[in-house]
């Protein structure tokens, strides 16, 4: 099977317009759910499934599905599902999500022009409000498509301004009906830019995800007592934002420890502080912390999560500071299935070209597909690991290269 690699830029040249803003370097976009920019970006879509004969649907969170029904494919049959997302998060690059879903498409024309005979049909999905910018936290289609969400509770949304998703959709026109069951699926394939520099530090293309991480999100509360900076002596304090600094450093260091010890894909960040009542002449006296926990080990997320506890039990004794520690969001690690691993592996090999095996360190809608059918992720490479950003970029070759092992191994789900 061929791709045609200029049919792919221009799909991905062509989205990245809708929503494009000025940027000093590379090529950025801004389009969030129910926006201008996300009904452009869907209908072209539309079209371009339509023009490449497949049946479009789009259900009443928006999520959008083209299916290719072949004469040699079972109507009847459980279809092969492949794609991504069209949203982005603001300035964020022209190929997260976007590669996903035309890689998708043009797998399918690969198929046909190649006079493939599939026995199942294939179908190209875009999921809605994959990024988490105006409505959720993330993944909210796949959640609707899995039956992790229902379509009411998703509907009723709202972003910032009040404004429901159900309201959103149906001004921009994609308000449809029913609900996309990720069930029925035979089985489900997402390509995405890879988002770090491992493929480039191997010398490969193309990565065949094992596992997805699992996401812990917790908030811990340091409170000390706010008093003037200038006529509270140094030793009569208790800083909350000196000991939240403690705090930063204890679960970087126990990161870096379990990296080295335990789980090499371990990671901790503190990535938010709030501190009160931030002023520069008073000594602070409340800090709230975000911590993210990452890894694809449970067992070393779990030991993160009590080093961070630990550090909070040790400040409360050495600095007297009272601590609260929550843990609201908690994803387990997904990992992919042998069988969609070992048809990209195939593929890869059928083609000549090399694959890796990897972990994703970031959530994908995959996460939430895996749940109910078989899937998989692929990662084509990304220049210099820049993602969320418009410097995110995938040379051509490397978006063509890696939709060739998509077509392979959708062609062989499929019974090819």
């Amino acid at each position: 099977m061929n791709v045609d690699r200029e049919r792919l830029r221009r799909d991905i040249e062509r989205t990245a317009a809708f929503g494009d803003i000025d940027a000093e370097e590379g090529r950025g976009r801004t389009v969030l759910a129910g926006t201008e920019p996300n009904r452009e970006a869907r209908e072209n879509f539309a079209d371009r499934l339509d023009d490449a004969g497949l049946d479009v649907r789009v259900d009443a969170v928006g999520n959008i599905a083209g299916r290719w029904v072949p004469e040699s494919a079972d109507p009847s049959a459980a279809p092969v599902a492949a794609g991504s997302h069209l949203d982005s998060v603001p300035e964020g690059g022209i190929f997260d999500g976007p590669l996903g879903v035309y890689a998708a498409l043009e797998a399918v024309r690969a198929m046909r022009e190649a006079s493939v005979e599939p026995e199942r049909p294939v179908e190209v999905v875009s999921f809605t409000e994959e990024e988490g910018q105006r409505f959720a936290s993330g993944l909210l289609g796949s959640s609707v498509a899995v039956g992790e969400r229902s379509v009411e509770e998703a509907l009723a949304l709202e972003d910032d301004d009040g404004t429901a998703l159900e309201t959103a959709l149906a001004d921009i026109g994609f308000r449809g009906e029913g609900r996309l069951d990720a069930s029925e699926w035979d089985s489900w394939l997402e390509l995405h830019v890879e988002q770090s520099e491992r493929l480039t530090d191997a010398g490969v293309s193309v990565g065949v995800v094992t596992a997805i991480t699992g996401i812990t999100h917790c908030e811990a509360i340091l409170r000390g007592e706010a008093n003037h900076a200038g006529a509270t002596p140094m030793g009569d304090r208790t800083d909350a934002l000196a000991a939240a600094s403690e705090f930063v450093l204890d679960v970087e260091r126990a990161a870096n420890e379990v990296a080295a010890t335990d789980s090499e894909t371990a990671v901790g960040t503190v990535g938010s502080l709030d501190v009160r009542p931030n002023a520069t002449n008073v000594v602070p006296g409340e800090v709230k912390a975000g911590v993210d926990i990452r890894d694809v080990d449970r067992g070393a997320m779990r030991e993160l999560v009590a080093r961070a506890r630990r550090s909070l039990a040790r400040l409360e004794r050495e600095r007297g500071v009272e601590t609260e520690f929550r843990r609201p969001f908690d994803l387990e690690p997904t990992p992919m299935s042998d069988r969609v691993r070992g048809a990209a592996r195939d593929a890869g090999a059928a083609a000549g070209i090399e694959t890796l095996e990897m972990h994703s360190g970031a959530a994908h809608d995959t996460m939430h597909v895996a749940d109910v059918t078989d899937a998989g992720l692929l990662f084509a490479l990304s220049k210099d690991g820049i993602s969320h950003n418009p410097k995110e970029w995938t040379d051509w070759k490397d978006c063509a290269t890696a939709t060739r092992v998509l077509a392979g191994a959708l062609a062989n789900l499929a019974g090819a």
